[in-house]
């Protein structure tokens, strides 16, 4: 990656305003979801108001958030086409504050419908656009694959959050997203950034995790947060139990280190605690 485009991608969007995260990786099992589900509970207890849209056809955030299946009459799929406005997608969980567009398995057969559509890149921009004035932050959680949708949240983002496992072919994969985002940067997107890179299932005993994070912050630099996720079998059960790990089991070592995340997000990002 050239010097250019690495200022490019870390260079700050404008801020007072709602912010568009998209929480990326195409690589599965890497803790996207798990990142996209606890960062948006620790911003909501901090007293942000928080929009998250599962934009994954597995719908495993609706799911972590305690969504079931036959509570999402309106999806993000709905949306991102245009047949509802995400008012009418937008249910609140038990979590205050925090509001959630589930997914669809319909979503899984939306990449042939949005490539016959004209400016498919920009349905989901357009679909939310001008209808977030309630909210402090928007996650966006992609699938873990580089197909449209990703593209379409990219498109609609501000910033991107990169959940990376701590294992050495985790490495392959966050350079060819890097190079996405660069492109949708470069073509679709000018004031797309690199919100940060976050170590994930961090395990202390494996030398290999200390080898990928000193290789991943001699990279990056400042853009990786200094706050690891450890492994923890209590953030593995959470799920199953349709309710982020904070709800879970708060004083957990996950949970701790997500509430961190959440702190250290509000200080780099230069926003008040308090909404």
């Amino acid at each position: 990656m050239s010097e250019a485009a690495a200022s490019r991608l870390t260079a700050r969007p404008g801020v007072g305003r709602t912010r568009i995260i998209a929480v990326a990786n195409q690589k599965g099992g890497v803790g996207k979801t798990t990142t996209a589900v606890n960062l948006a509970t620790a911003l909501a207890a901090a007293g942000r108001r928080i929009l998250v849209i599962d934009l994954d056809p597995q719908g495993n955030a609706s799911t972590g958030l305690g969504v079931a299946r036959e509570a999402r009459g309106v999806s993000s799929y709905d949306v991102l086409l245009g047949e509802r406005a995400l008012e009418a997608a937008a249910v609140a969980t038990a979590v205050p504050r925090l509001t959630l567009v589930p997914a669809s398995p319909d979503l899984a057969g939306a990449e042939l419908e949005l490539s016959q559509r004209p400016q498919r890149e920009f349905l989901l921009a357009r679909a939310i656009g001008s209808r977030l004035a309630p909210y402090n932050e928007v996650l966006i959680d992609c699938p873990p694959s580089l197909n449209l949708l990703t593209i379409n949240a990219l498109v609609a983002a501000d910033r991107v959050l990169v959940p990376m496992q701590c294992e050495f072919y985790a490495l392959e994969g966050l350079a060819q997203l890097m190079s996405t985002i660069e492109r949708v940067q470069r073509a679709l997107n000018p004031r797309l950034a690199l919100q940060g890179v976050l170590l994930t299932m961090y395990d202390r005993r494996n030398n290999l995790c200390d080898l990928v994070a000193a290789d991943v912050r001699g990279h990056f630099g400042d853009k990786v947060y200094d706050t690891v996720i450890p492994r923890n079998v209590r953030v593995s059960e959470a799920p199953s139990h349709g309710m982020p790990v904070l709800i879970y089991d708060q004083r957990c070592p996950g949970s701790q280190a997500y509430i961190r995340l959440a702190a250290e997000m509000l200080r780099r990002g230069g926003m008040s605690a308090m909404a």
